[in-house]
């Protein structure tokens, strides 16, 4: 067993400390025998004084310190310049990453607002359409563990540029496709290359930026990415649908190109590590999600609902295969999910949360998205420009929470953050059908995208500080995986509390409507109009409860924060390298 320890045993963080210079940028601190360091030139130094305070008369050893002071100061120049021109380039590094993670992010709204069109032209039954965004996003948070490992393992760049370009190839035949089977197959490769895009990105982060500002900084850009990412998918998704919705696909496959482009020439390789892959890890997870989403999705339709056998099968399956996903985790001398991952109170702290975020954020794009275009009747592009409020607040939340987070503790931004985020959803349990976008909905989105920005940054950090440099890639892909399996099975645990309101409400406002017939209080002409009416009336109905249930889970994770995050601001500013037990 092997024992690797921090250059600064008093901090615990992810990688070894990085002196910086007042610039803010990193100096290689890492010793070697070609490139003696910054702590040999100090004692270097030390000695040469010490030889003429004594009035040494040996001039071998006077100019032996001499030269060994003379080669110091000359490395530390060349340290100097090196940093200077790495520092340089760190902007670029930050753009290349932050594009691969808007593609990802945006191709899970983009094609949203594209359905209705994809379902006319490849034939989609409806209860097929929905796996034209479940097929990527159970791929995607499926095999997130996987991607992390692979990073790890293989080079997080060159992992890194595979993803995007994965992700690149299946948009284009995804385009292209002509069938139904044929775009879902697109979809699911999309979601395998997300899944080794994503964490990778996060990781070259936390491995290219030093600790403290640069680090804040660059995690502030990147969780504006993240969340903004959703939002403008849907004004692209909208603008692109209204010209050709197979362009909701094509847009990824540039933007793939040049990031795989330059990827190589501004991002540094990181060191291969040693270790297994965990197949059978990776199966039992991505299927046993699969298979838990598949049953509370089916629950929404079934006619016996939670009793229906097939949803009871699916679930137990679900679950059957998650249990031995911790099994096989608990056995492997490679596990996909090291559990000294979640060891840690702050990033179990942390995923928790996250797994909640994301079961709101999706359900919010999804009904919300619904409630404007049929509710109050926005066409596709106007109802894109609808979240632009959210985009900008995220983004301005995101880069205040970046600066708070080196000065104030974690906890009291993400969790006032995450009250304020409830409170927002909560607003939308308001709505009714004759609500108007400034008066009923503008307030409560930019309430919402306020308090998910002063989430997502502290967030972000918490649950990658304190991992070993070894493990930063799995350590990341958690934090992704949360976010992508809380959305999947938040929305679909969500959507069967709308099918069940919206089913109970419509069958009372029958019932209303032909009584009011009968008694001759309403024209059965008249009936017959008022009957769209009632179900949007229904639907908005449906949507409120989801709203409703979506706000109590934002609220469970501002609580699970303010009690279970402990982590000091000044920890985060110093994030050193955590021991490493192999």
């Amino acid at each position: 067993m092997s024992i690797r320890t921090s250059n600064r045993p008093d901090q615990d963080g992810s990688e070894p400390y990085q002196p910086r210079h007042a610039a803010g940028r990193s100096v290689d601190s890492s010793p070697s025998p070609a490139q003696p360091t910054a702590s040999t030139h100090a004692t270097a130094v030390s000695e040469h004084e010490t030889v003429a305070n004594t009035h040494s008369t040996d001039s071998t050893d006077s100019t032996n310190s001499t030269d060994s002071t003379d080669s110091t100061d000359s490395t530390d120049s060349t340290d100097s310049t090196d940093a200077e021109g790495h520092g340089q380039h760190l902007g670029l590094a930050l753009t290349v990453i932050s594009a691969a993670q808007l593609m990802v992010v945006l191709d899970g709204t983009i094609v949203n607002i594209a359905l209705p069109h994809v379902q006319s032209a490849l034939h989609f039954t409806p209860a097929n359409l929905s796996w034209v965004v479940n097929a990527y996003t159970l791929a995607f948070g499926g095999l997130l563990l996987l991607g992390g490992r692979l990073g790890d393992l293989l080079g997080r760049r060159r992992m890194f540029t595979i993803g995007v370009l994965l992700f690149a190839a299946a948009s284009l035949a995804g385009g292209l496709a002509q069938s139904e089977g044929l775009l879902l197959a697109a979809r699911v490769v999309q979601g395998v290359g997300a899944a080794i895009a994503s964490p990778t990105a996060l990781s070259l982060i936390t491995t290219t930026f030093p600790a403290g500002p640069p680090r804040n900084r660059a995690f502030g850009v990147y969780a504006a990415m993240s969340g903004a990412g959703a939002a403008v998918g849907l004004i692209l998704g909208g603008a692109l649908t209204e010209v050709n919705w197979r362009l909701t696909f094509f847009i990824n496959v540039p933007i793939g190109l040049l990031v795989a482009f330059l990827a190589p020439r501004y991002l540094a390789e990181s060191e291969r590590q040693h270790g297994a892959f965990d197949i059978p890890g990776a199966l039992t997870a991505t299927f046993g999600l699969s298979s838990l989403v598949y049953g509370l999705t089916h629950a929404a339709t079934a006619v016996q609902k939670w009793q229906d056998p097939v949803t009871i099968g699916a679930i137990a399956a679900g679950v059957a295969l998650l249990i031995a996903f911790v099994a096989i985790e608990y056995r492997s001398k490679h596990p996909l999910l090291p559990f000294r991952i979640l060891a840690d109170r702050n990033r179990g702290t942390s995923f928790a949360v996250m797994l909640l975020i994301g079961a709101g954020l999706f359900a919010m794009f999804y009904f919300l998205g619904l409630y404007i275009q049929q509710v109050l009747g926005y066409s596709p592009l106007k109802t894109g420009f609808a979240f632009l409020p959210f985009s900008a607040g995220i983004i301005v939340s995101a880069q205040i929470a970046s600066q708070l987070v080196s000065r104030v503790d974690p906890r009291w931004i993400s969790g006032p953050g995450a009250v304020l985020a409830a409170v927002g959803m909560w607003g939308f349990s308001r709505l009714t059908i004759d609500s108007t976008y400034a008066g009923g909905l503008l307030p409560w989105v930019l309430v919402l995208s306020i308090g998910m920005g002063l989430t997502f940054v502290p967030m972000t950090l918490t649950a990658v500080a304190g991992v070993a440099k070894d493990d930063s890639g799995v350590g990341s892909a958690v934090l992704n995986t949360m976010q992508q399996v809380g959305g999947s099975l938040g929305l679909a645990t969500l959507s069967t509390v709308f099918a069940n309101n919206f089913g109970d409400k419509a069958r009372e406002l029958q019932r209303s409507l032909a009584a009011q017939v009968r008694l001759g209080q309403v024209d059965p002409a008249q009936a017959k109009q008022l009957g769209s009416r009632l179900a949007l009336q229904a639907q908005t109905f449906g949507s409120t409860q989801a709203f409703l249930v979506a706000a109590g889970m934002i609220l469970a994770a501002a609580l699970i924060t303010v009690l279970g995050l402990n982590i000091r601001h000044q920890r985060l500013a110093a994030d050193g390298a955590a021991p490493a037990v192999a």
